[in-house]
């Protein structure tokens, strides 16, 4: 039995499954009876300050709600939003956020995160918000994503973004968004011979 902290507690993650204590604080519960919840085996820990139930519906997206509550100022962005809006081949063992130029770098073991640091429009431009296992979690559009791969080419590799535009193009992508997307963040110049190869 569980006494009535306890048990908004358990509410709580059953309506939200992934918490962290602040956001219990913010529904004005208490956290303490966490670590005993934790030693029972009601509710495991998932990562640094992250908890959920053990029998919560873990979903092939897991990995970026936990990531997106460990850091939810950031954007999942190239190879894990490829990976999300199903553009390419890439299966990356790490999750990608964006962050802002001037925050702190999170620390999180579990998933390993691989932060890159973008800026005004290739901040802003392109995020989307979906619900993965109760969390709100910020995505770029695919075609955002197309552009930043070729922009970070470089790191990930010119044939992973050139994957990329052809999956994006042949699934009936909009050339006229890429485009616009690439003008806003200055990468018109890079992406403009691989679009016009490809139509």
């Amino acid at each position: 039995m569980f006494d009535g902290i306890e048990q908004q507690i358990l509410n709580h993650l059953e309506a939200h499954s992934i918490v962290r204590p602040r956001d219990l604080l913010r529904a004005g519960i208490a956290t303490a009876p966490l670590t005993a919840l934790v030693r029972r085996g009601a509710v495991i820990r998932v990562g640094r300050g992250l908890y959920m139930l053990p029998d919560a519906g873990v979903t092939e997206h897991h990995s970026l709600a936990v990531a997106a509550s460990a850091v939810p100022h950031g954007v999942v962005c190239l190879l894990s939003a490829l990976r999300f809006h199903e553009l390419g081949t890439q299966n990356p063992h790490q999750v990608w956020i964006a962050i802002h130029r001037q925050s702190r770098r999170p620390v999180f073991r579990q998933p390993a995160l691989a932060c890159v640091r973008f800026s005004g429009p290739a901040l802003e431009l392109g995020i989307e918000e979906h619900v993965i296992e109760g969390v709100v979690v910020r995505v770029y559009s695919a075609a955002k994503s197309v552009v930043d791969c070729f922009r970070y080419r470089n790191k990930l590799g010119l044939d992973v973004a050139i994957e990329a535009l052809k999956d994006f193009l042949g699934r009936g992508g909009s050339p006229d968004q890429l485009w616009k997307t690439a003008c806003a963040c200055r990468a018109a110049r890079v992406i403009q011979p691989y679009i016009e190869a490809l139509l």
